[in-house]
């Protein structure tokens, strides 16, 4: 098996892995309810479940 001559530094080592960087999640506006969600989530609004803009599951419990 290969070995490293030498070896690595932590500094060379972190200067190569910088690129590795993160983004920022993609957030869709609801048209009927106006509420930002993330893409391809389901997402809450008052108590009431939303997909795609489509009601899924209705809040049944009346206060």
């Amino acid at each position: 098996m290969a070995h490293p001559k030498s070896r690595v530094s932590k500094q060379r080592k972190r200067k190569r892995r910088t690129h590795f960087k993160t983004v920022a999640p993609n957030v869709a506006i609801c048209p009927n309810t106006g509420e930002p969600h993330l893409w391809h989530r389901a997402y809450w609004h008052e108590g009431d479940l939303y997909y795609k803009g489509q009601l899924v599951v209705k809040n049944t419990i009346e206060e």
